[in-house]
């Protein structure tokens, strides 16, 4: 979601919040700003669209001052442009805000009868005005952002700088994350690491509820409470090194090709060479005890979840609930006690996945997170955690972020079945066997990235796309779908194959492209037979199969894709790999925004 980048020193605060921007580009953005006290009085420059803009901004009308905030905003009130973009402010206090201020119209309606005036259609512009109405009453900055905070409802990170105070510079976090960086002589605020990474690598994280005051030389954290308290500072793993595409054309494609690498070193965590079997580390609860498993997730995530959903049930005989982050939070479920809920995030900052996290834990519930990002608020708030290795994901639409969540998740099923006695030692050899050669089969798959291209083109072409699937193949075959709605705006759906007399067979005709996952699993012959269906009414069957399945329907594909031929337990990440690159190409041959596609963020912390 929206990025904020904050600096307070004795250098010149502009370039080094353009930098800092720069690193939050991953998160999605529509406009970008910065403001800056020269000679004490808040200079803004906003622009609509990419950092690009606003550097162009900054070459025609330059800003100096060595305070400033920064923000890169994705828009939720009030339409992208310049006028919405952030900084908000007035002559006194200039304001970056991620999150969402729910009672914003009523203060809007309270400021405005005490004379104030509004410029912009966002929530945002609020908290800046409520501001200087406390300063204009009297207060101090520090009192004045103190008294606001008590009036805001919703979810929020702030930056907040104060004309005449060049060495004053204000944080607060509810529900959104906020990290403040410490140097030599100078401070700086963070939407995370990443943002503070080649400045410094001493973070601290603000809790849930903390504000911050910063000085050049000195810091003080308060929590929600307006106690004076203390935050560790921890060593950033983070690099100071900006993230480079390399010879790819686009992030996208780039981390596509980067998940053998990824998935190994990911599998490298719980997967043991010499004996060939798979671990989990000590848990604070035991997993043989587990009678029933929660799992919570948004978006790519949430089929990740669907998946072990298949592995854990078959394998480990638990029952798995699983839902979306944002409807499990409001239907107040009943939890088992001693339940596992199982939380599933790139980032560890989802709104909807942490607001769910909190809510489990408040019904005692044993908490396992799996993340992307070291130091999370997922993380820190966690029982335990599973960490994917798969560096930094810079695209917005998630590809091996997915498929290290899903060789978590298979370590994962494996150790429950483990643990629960459901797993003889010769099927527990064969799938440790098949999950260790994943990384290999993946390589194989990418070869056939010219011939996905070359599909592509003909999907292009389409208003409506179908991607069908059977058991553990159904999500992959909606994470297929999701990919492409994302990056290239094609309406696709996934269905489950089984499902097509059931309604969604009445969409076919000769314009439509339908994408078939058939794995050679117990379900193949009846995927087939579905198949079959879709090519009587005309469909344009695209099947991704190993070579003998392929052969068995290449009289009726308008294309194929041969898989390896592997253990049925891993097909769900192999088949993943296809429907990326398929999806790519298509946005490719669109002439789409691959990395950054339109209304999407990278972090969605807003509910």
């Amino acid at each position: 979601m929206c990025g904020i980048v904050g600096f307070i020193g004795q250098k010149e605060a502009a370039p080094l919040l353009v930098e800092g921007l720069k690193r939050l580009e991953y998160r999605g953005y529509d406009s970008a700003g910065i403001a800056t006290l020269p000679n004490g009085h808040i200079e803004r420059r906003r622009a609509e669209g990419k950092i690009v803009n606003l550097e162009k901004v900054l070459g025609e009308q330059p800003v100096t001052g060595t305070i400033g905030i920064g923000h890169t905003r994705w828009a939720t009130h009030g339409i992208p442009n310049k006028t919405n973009a952030h900084p908000h402010a007035t002559g006194r206090v200039a304001v970056v805000h991620n999150g969402i201020i729910e009672n914003f119209q009523e203060l809007r309606a309270e400021l405005i009868e005490k004379g104030f005036s509004f410029y912009s259609e966002t929530d945002s512009e609020v908290v800046p005005t409520l501001i200087t109405s406390y300063l204009n009453d009297g207060l101090s900055p520090v009192e004045a952002v103190k008294t606001t905070l008590k009036r805001l409802e919703g979810a929020f990170a702030l930056g907040i700088i104060f004309a005449g105070e060049d060495n004053l510079l204000i944080g607060a976090r509810r529900g959104s994350p906020l990290a403040v960086g410490f140097g030599e002589g100078e401070m700086y605020l963070g939407s995370d690491a990443m943002a503070l990474a080649p400045l410094t690598k001493k973070i601290a994280y603000l809790d849930e509820g903390d504000w911050v005051v910063l000085g050049r030389d000195n810091v003080t954290f308060y929590d929600e409470n307006d106690t004076e308290v203390s935050r560790d500072i921890r060593e950033t793993a983070m690099s100071g090194a900006l993230i480079g595409k390399g010879e790819h054309r686009h992030y996208m494609l780039k981390e596509i090709f980067e998940q053998p690498q990824v998935i190994g070193d990911t599998l490298a965590g719980f997967f043991n060479p010499t004996n060939q079997t798979i671990s989990m580390p000590d848990f604070p609860f035991e997993l043989a005890h587990i009678s029933r498993i929660t799992i919570v997730a948004c978006g790519t995530s949430f089929y990740a979840g669907l998946v072990a959903k298949y592995w854990i049930e078959q394998y480990a005989r638990i029952g798995v609930e699983i839902d979306v982050a944002s409807e499990f939070r409001y239907r107040e479920a009943p939890m088992p006690e001693g339940g596992l809920a199982l939380f599933i995030s790139q980032s560890g900052e989802t709104a909807d996945t942490l607001a769910a996290l909190r809510y489990a834990k408040s019904q005692d519930q044993h908490i396992l997170s799996i993340v992307n990002v070291p130091e999370s608020s997922m993380e820190r708030e966690s029982h335990a955690v599973l960490r994917t290795h798969a560096g930094p994901e810079i695209g917005v639409a998630s590809t091996k972020a997915f498929t290290t969540q899903l060789t978590v998740l298979a370590c994962l099923a494996i150790s429950l079945a483990k643990a629960k006695g459901t797993l003889q030692a010769d099927t527990e050899a064969s799938l440790c066997k098949a999950i260790a050669e994943v990384p290999a089969r993946v390589t194989e798959i990418l070869t056939h990235d010219k011939a996905l291209r070359d599909i592509a083109q003909n999907v292009a072409e389409a208003r409506d796309v179908l991607y069908l699937g059977r058991g553990a193949a159904f999500p992959i075959a909606m994470e297929g779908a999701l990919k492409l709605k994302e990056i290239s705006y094609i309406h696709a759906e996934g269905y489950a194959a089984g499902e097509m007399k059931h309604g969604p067979i009445a969409l076919i005709d000769e314009s439509v492209p339908v994408i078939v996952l058939a794995p050679s699993d117990s379900n193949f012959e009846k995927t087939a037979s579905n198949t079959q269906e879709v090519v009587a009414r005309g469909g344009r069957v695209i099947f991704m199969a190993d070579q003998t399945g392929c052969s068995k329907m290449a009289d009726h594909s308008m294309a194929s894709v041969p898989m390896p031929v592997v253990h049925s337990f891993v097909a769900p990440i192999l088949y993943s790999i296809p429907v990326q690159l398929l999806a790519y190409h298509v946005a490719v041959h669109k002439g789409t925004d691959v990395d950054q596609p339109r209304n999407l963020a990278k972090s969605v912390t807003v509910e």
